[in-house]
């Protein structure tokens, strides 16, 4: 075992694990630490613990030392240049008519590198640009290209729920989420409505989706035939959270000769999923109109073969 801290360098970033050495060091206390990237200011959020090797990304680093007055001091005047540094590669990217967006700059804290991210359609030719940069700043350039939802955690915002968005405030990585999620969960397919600000679709799906996913083992499908203590029924909804399954009793069946359609009852009947048997998946109903609107060609082309299965 291994005995290691959990240092952040941002309030929603990840957690890295550095060794203490003979370091006594509380939660909550910033340190030096030596990254890749160089010397790094951060802050300890998990105390001192034992993990495997193979939980730990080799070689260990270790945390220099707890940060002091002076490491503090230096690390706001970076901050602080922060706002310069955004006006003058704006005005730089202006110059050179480049087709990208910037988002945020960050210094080292040993000022040894500036990074600056941006976000763009396609590739970008910045090599003039990192020259400018470099002229001004004095210093090695890096220029990053993120994706929305990086830009998102990096600016914030507020979502559809009025809060915060999770991955500017709490969300550490982000997690795969898909378009069948929603489906499991009876959400609306509109876009809109399952999207974040980010234009993707929102990390919240995935946070109860093990749960829908277990509760709808044994539930069928709407417009599936199941067998009832009443007698036959054709599945109406099904409500997955209070296990609900509600139906329409069949009275009188079709004649397919004949063109004659199955008689259903006009009340409902609400079952447990206890109570009934599936015979197998019979028609689906109808999709509406307003299930879909225009969509990405991607996102469209999931949620069409999704709803064919």
């Amino acid at each position: 075992m291994v005995r290691v801290v959990g240092v952040k360098f941002k309030s929603a970033g990840k957690v890295y694990y550095f060794d203490p050495g003979e370091l006594k060091i509380d939660i909550g206390e910033n340190v030096i630490v030596e990254t890749a990237r160089g010397m790094e200011y951060g802050i300890v959020n998990m105390a001192e613990k034992e993990v495997s090797p193979s939980e730990i990304v080799s070689p260990l680093k270790k945390i220099i030392r707890i940060a002091d007055e002076k490491d503090r001091k230096r690390y706001e005047e970076n901050m602080c240049k922060k706002e310069r540094a955004l006006r003058l590669c704006q005005e730089k990217i202006n110059k050179h008519k480049l087709e990208m967006k910037l988002i945020d700059v960050e210094y080292t804290f040993d000022n040894s590198k500036i990074i600056f991210y941006f976000t763009a359609d396609g590739r970008v030719d910045f090599r003039e640009l990192v020259k400018d940069l470099a002229s001004v700043f004095k210093m090695r350039i890096e220029l990053r290209q993120i994706g929305v939802r990086d830009e998102a955690k990096m600016m914030g915002g507020i979502g559809t729920c009025g809060r915060s968005l999770c991955c500017h405030s709490w969300l550490a990585d982000f997690e795969p989420v898909s378009i069948k999620m929603a489906k499991v969960q009876n959400l609306s397919l509109n876009p809109t409505k399952i999207s974040g600000i980010c234009g993707r679709l929102m990390c919240c799906l995935k946070y109860e989706n093990d749960v829908y996913v277990e509760l709808k083992k044994g539930m069928p499908d709407p417009g599936e035939r199941i067998r009832t203590p009443d007698g036959m029924a054709v599945v109406v909804d099904v409500n997955i959270l209070e296990n609900k399954i509600k139906t329409r009793l069949v009275l009188e069946e079709g004649n397919k000769e004949r063109d004659q359609q199955e008689k259903l009852s006009t009340e409902f009947y609400h079952y447990k999923k206890e109570e009934i048997k599936r015979l197998g998946k019979g028609k689906r109903k109808k999709k509406q109109d307003n299930d879909l609107e225009e969509l990405p060609g991607e996102l469209l082309k999931e949620i069409e073969d999704l709803l064919k299965e």
